[in-house]
């Protein structure tokens, strides 16, 4: 993937990824590394997530993380600044989308949930809001979900965190907006993963989208890059506590 812009204010940025080893965050990955930045990403998964450390530009770090892990989260991210300098870059993009049944839902697996999809964001950005005032600036670009929007079923848990992000980010937005800190939420459509594809893309979900988006095509995850390189450079630098929807117009 080749970015489809360049923004040299990215270039030699200390930028971190959750999730970064597959499906969106891969590409976020490639792209942040493609503009020069010095990309530091965590994953669960080891093997996907070193083999594209060892075949993209610049070197980007990967470290083994399960962000449930609220101390070995924070100590990645103080891993990430040791290498590279003050973190000014963060995208919290880790998720996980499992589909499941409000009648088999436990305590366990809500709670699960939440560790996965909610919780990670504010320790993140807890963690890397002194690098970024120390820095003078940055951009924390939080990553938020279609289905609720779309009033999607067959998941609550996962929505109900998802759908908290913007609360999280107009909350952080207004708290560090003077510290020349901006804070928005990047709201991807039903994304082309191989996650995707391989779960949940039927023929039926298929005529779901044609339907629902206004533009003919498939989201891709370079599309979600290309917002996310925009949030995090200074092209957007007046932009802070909104959402942004990459949807092919859906909602």
């Amino acid at each position: 993937m080749q970015p489809k812009a360049t923004y040299p204010d990215l270039s030699g940025r200390s930028v971190f990824i959750t999730g970064g080893g597959s499906g969106i965050g891969a590409s976020l990955t490639e792209a942040f590394a493609r503009q020069g930045s010095k990309v530091a990403f965590v994953d669960i998964a080891r093997e996907p997530s070193e083999a594209l450390a060892a075949r993209l530009p610049n070197a980007p770090l990967f470290i083994p993380c399960d962000i449930r892990d609220i101390a070995a989260l924070r100590a990645a991210v103080e891993q990430a600044r040791a290498a590279h300098g003050d973190i000014t870059v963060l995208l919290n993009n880790a998720a996980n989308d499992q589909r499941h049944k409000l009648e088999e839902v436990t305590p366990e697996f809500y709670d699960d949930r939440i560790a996965i999809n909610q919780r990670p964001m504010l320790f993140a950005a807890q963690a890397v809001l002194p690098q970024m005032q120390r820095a003078g600036g940055g951009s924390i670009v939080n990553f938020g979900s279609v289905s609720w929007k779309l009033k999607q079923g067959g998941m609550a848990a996962y929505t109900m965190a998802k759908a908290s992000v913007q609360g999280l980010t107009r909350s952080l937005a207004t708290d560090y907006g003077k510290d020349n800190i901006r804070v928005n939420t990047l709201v991807p459509g039903w994304v082309m993963t191989e996650r995707q594809l391989t779960h949940w893309v039927t023929p039926e979900a298929e005529k779901a989208i044609d339907a629902g988006q206004a533009l003919a095509g498939r989201v891709q995850p370079e599309d979600i890059a290309e917002m996310a390189l925009f949030l995090a450079s200074a092209a957007s630098r007046m932009c802070s506590a909104q959402e942004f929807v990459v949807d092919g117009g859906w909602t």
